[in-house]
Parts: structure tokens; C-alpha cells; sequence
């Protein structure tokens, strides 16, 4: 397994930078993360987030793409149903194209009435329409529907789904599923089966809520407001467009600075690397894991803890679990 970071590329108000400096200071991190070792860089989308979450991941993974050389340029995850299939299959081949075959275009059926809205598309039924228009765009790959083509022949795709008819979406069409998480690993397999795939092509990744840290007690404080605003955006989000009430607002007292003992992950643990590689082979033994996926920063927050875990990410947390799993 390689270990990546997800940029979402949020600039809240209270740390605000100009949204130029914001993005080209972005694509700086990319290229120091790829010159470390990185083993992949993933965006993510959103649209009409006041704090200018990212809405185009794969415009983005092109410029990350020109500037890097070495890691997987990845989408965790773009939204099919808010584009036309030969739109989708034309853009990723695109980054494809570009990045030299490093693209994995990660896809989900989203859950924000205002984004489907946005686009004029229908919310209602969006999970089938997901599966189909993931087959669509991998048609338009395999039988040249779309000029020029991607350079993988084929494009590994991967099913961003959390719940088991997701999981078995994904394994009826023989691609990764982006959750680890042993329980939706079973009904992955239910639709590997379903669809006639080999089992051996199982594959699954996640973004797991941990930032690395040197002190995990002294960076917890500093990152704690940065999480209250992503948290309270994504509550918040959820219902807009719906008849479902606001949620109350969340307070860094809401959220526990340390791990629950039943080894859940909570909402986000700062760790040392150390601890961070004995979590991880806790929660993913035994699963055909290929990514971890880590936030490169929580909105905002302050850059010198951003570098810091970049480079914990990109070097040292590697070294550490092929430890692990080697004892």
C-alpha cells in the first residue's frame, strides 16, 4: 500500500489567502509531496461551499499533474452524475494523458440537493444512475468512443460508497471500493461475485481522518478550530436544499482529542507516526488495501503543521508500516 494526500483546497474567511497565492501554493505542496516520495495526490469536489471547497478536481489534478512526476494523481471523488458521461471520460483521459498513465479516477453519487441542482440533474434515483454512468464512461475508454483515449488501458476506477448497495455497485463493476472498512468489504465481495469478476481484483483504499504530527498534544489545539469549521460546513451542507432542520452548530469541546478505546476511528486523530502505523495496521489487516489517503490539511490550518505532516506522510509513515506489517 502507498500513502497519498487529499487536497479539497478550502479558504475560510477567518485564514483567508488570496484564492490565486491560495492554488499556486497548493500546487507548491504537490510538487514538495512528490519530490518526498509521495505515492499519491487526490482531489476532491464540492460545489457552492462559502469556502471555496474545490469543484473541479480533475482541472486541478491536471495542473498537479504537469508539475509532479512520480505519484498516482487520484479523484476521491468526482461526481459523475453532475456531467455527461463523454464529458467525464474526455477530462480523466485528459489527466491521464498529461500525468504519463498515472491517473486513478475515484467516483461517488454525492448527497447535496443544491449541487444536483446546480447542474439541473435529478436527485432522486442518483445511485443508479451512478452505476450506469460509471459503465458509460469505462465504455467510451475501452471501445474508443472517446479521441484521444487515456494511456491505461484500463483506467483504474474506484467507487466512492459507504453503504452496502454502494459496496456492491462497486464490486458488480469490477472496480476498487474507497472504504475500509471490514463489514462493506463483505458486500463488496457479494457484487464482485454478482458480477463475475475474480476476487483477486478486489482492491479497497479510504481516506482515514488522521493528521501526523511530532506532538500530537501541542498540534491538537492549533487544529481544533480548523476542524469545527469543516465539520460544521459538511452538518450543514447536508440538509440545504432538503426540509431536514440545521443541525446545532459543534464546538472543539465536541470532539475528543484522543481515539475511542472500541477502535473506531473518531472524527480526527492527530498521531505521531508511530502510532499512526499500529492504528492503521489494527483497521486494515486483512483487507486488499492499495491507498491511504490522508487530508493534506483541514481548512486551513497553519502551514507549518501542514509541511510537517506532508512530510511525515510522504516519508517516514511508509517506512514505519512495512515495519509493522513485517513483525
Amino acid at each position: 500500500m502507498d500513502t497519498g494526500l487529499l487536497f479539497d483546497l478550502r479558504n475560510p474567511d477567518a485564514w483567508h489567502r488570496p484564492w490565486a497565492d491560495h492554488y499556486a501554493h497548493a500546487l507548491e505542496l504537490c510538487e514538495e509531496a512528490d519530490r518526498r516520495g509521495v505515492g499519491g495526490l487526490w482531489f476532491t469536489e464540492h460545489h457552492l461551499f462559502e469556502d471555496g471547497y474545490l469543484p473541479q478536481p480533475l482541472v486541478f489534478a491536471a495542473a498537479a499533474a504537469a508539475r509532479t512526476r512520480d505519484c498516482r494523481i487520484g479523484t476521491a471523488v468526482v461526481l459523475p452524475n453532475l456531467r455527461r458521461p463523454a464529458q467525464l471520460a474526455e477530462d480523466a483521459a485528459v489527466v491521464d494523458l498529461i500525468s504519463g498513465g498515472r491517473l486513478e479516477l475515484g467516483v461517488g453519487a454525492g448527497y447535496r440537493v443544491p449541487e444536483y441542482q446546480l447542474f439541473e440533474s435529478e436527485f432522486e434515483g442518483r445511485i443508479g444512475r451512478v452505476e450506469k454512468n460509471i459503465a458509460e464512461v469505462r465504455r467510451l475508454w475501452a471501445e474508443g468512443g472517446i479521441t484521444p483515449g487515456p494511456i491505461q488501458r484500463p483506467v483504474p476506477v474506484w467507487g466512492g460508497f459507504y453503504g452496502p448497495r454502494g459496496a456492491r455497485i462497486a464490486g458488480r463493476l469490477g472496480i476498487g471500493l474507497l472504504h475500509i472498512n471490514h463489514a462493506m468489504y463483505e458486500h463488496y465481495r457479494t457484487g464482485l461475485e454478482e458480477g463475475g469478476h475474480d476476487p483477486s481484483v478486489a482492491r479497497v483504499s479510504d481516506l482515514l481522518p488522521v493528521i501526523l504530527a511530532d506532538d500530537p498534544e501541542a498540534a491538537w489545539p492549533r487544529i481544533a478550530p480548523h476542524l469545527v469549521h469543516q465539520m460544521n460546513s459538511y452538518r450543514t451542507g447536508s440538509v440545504e436544499g432538503t426540509d431536514h432542520p440545521a443541525p446545532p452548530l459543534l464546538k472543539a469541546e465536541d470532539f475528543p482529542e484522543k481515539r475511542a478505546d472500541d477502535g473506531s476511528w473518531s472524527t480526527l486523530e492527530v498521531l505521531t507516526p508511530e502510532e499512526a502505523a499500529v492504528r492503521i495496521h489494527e483497521r486494515t489487516e486483512g483487507l486488499p488495501v492499495k491507498h491511504l489517503i490522508f487530508w493534506a490539511s483541514i481548512a486551513g490550518m497553519p502551514d507549518d503543521l501542514v509541511t510537517r505532516h506532508i512530510e511525515l506522510v510522504s516519508e517516514r509513515l511508509p517506512k514505519l508500516l512495512a515495519e509493522v506489517r513485517g513483525r
